[in-house]
C-alpha cells in the first residue's frame, strides 16, 4: 500500500511537470497566468467615425473580451491559460455579433500606424491602436 501511494504520487508529479512543460513550449499559448490587456479600436466608414458601443460582452455573464464604455477600448481580461486565438480581433467582433465586412467594402487596417492585412486573425496586444477604414 505504501509503495502504491508513492508510485501514484510520483506519477502525479510527473504528469503535472509534463503538462507545464508542454504548455510552455506551445507557441499558441500567450500565458498560463492570465492577463489584463487593453487595445483601442477605431472604425471609420466613408470618413465618418463609427462608435464602438459600451457593454459589448457584458451582461448576465462577463466575456473575457469586452468593452466598458464607448471609447473604443477593448478589455481582454483572461484568467489562467490564454491562447492566441482568444485575443484575435475576429474574436472581439464575434462577441460583438458583427461581421468585420458588414461596415462596407475596401477595408483597410492599420495597427500602431503600420498597415496590416491580418484583419480578423490579428492577435491583439496590450496598448495596440487598431484602425479599420472602409470606403
Amino acid at each position: 500500500m505504501k509503495y502504491t501511494l508513492i508510485v501514484i504520487g510520483v506519477m502525479g508529479i510527473g504528469l503535472l511537470g509534463w503538462t507545464l512543460i508542454s504548455q510552455a513550449s506551445d507557441p499558441a499559448i500567450v500565458t498560463t497566468r492570465g492577463l489584463h490587456w487593453h487595445s483601442h479600436l477605431s472604425i471609420t466608414v466613408k470618413g465618418e467615425d463609427v462608435p464602438i458601443p459600451a457593454g459589448i460582452g457584458l451582461g448576465a455573464a462577463e466575456m473575457p473580451i469586452h468593452t466598458h464604455d464607448g471609447t473604443g477600448t477593448i478589455h481582454m481580461e483572461f484568467p489562467g491559460v490564454v491562447h492566441t486565438g482568444d485575443l484575435t480581433l475576429g474574436q472581439f467582433f464575434g462577441v460583438w455579433g458583427k461581421d468585420m465586412s458588414s461596415f462596407g467594402s475596401n477595408m483597410q487596417m492599420t495597427v500602431n500606424g503600420a498597415t496590416s492585412t491580418a484583419y480578423g486573425s490579428y492577435v491583439m496586444r496590450d496598448g495596440d491602436a487598431i484602425k479599420l477604414t472602409y470606403e
